[in-house]
């Protein structure tokens, strides 16, 4: 582990300007809840690090539940294709 780095920068707020929530509350452009989003610029750069961690295991998760979704889709319409073509026999 390295040890604390003076940090020279602020860290950005990760807003893309889009500002729209999901049915969780998070804004589905940078995965922040409404309170992380109000409350960035009075968090120190601790509290910054770990909501950014946040975010992007947010992310992961909704690109994992998306293509589970997918998955599933595409699995019923392999099956429904085979009992289609059992049927020309």
């Amino acid at each position: 582990m390295q040890p604390n780095q003076i940090e020279f920068f602020d860290i950005p707020s990760p807003c893309r300007r889009v500002c729209e929530s999901d049915k969780q509350g998070y804004c589905l452009a940078c995965q922040r809840s409404r309170e992380e989003r109000f409350n960035w610029l009075s968090y120190n750069d601790e509290q910054k690090r770990e909501i950014l961690r946040l975010c992007r295991q947010r992310e992961l998760r909704k690109k994992y539940l998306y293509l589970q979704q997918q998955k599933a889709m595409l699995a019923q319409l392999v099956e429904h294709s085979d009992d289609d073509q059992l049927g020309l026999f």
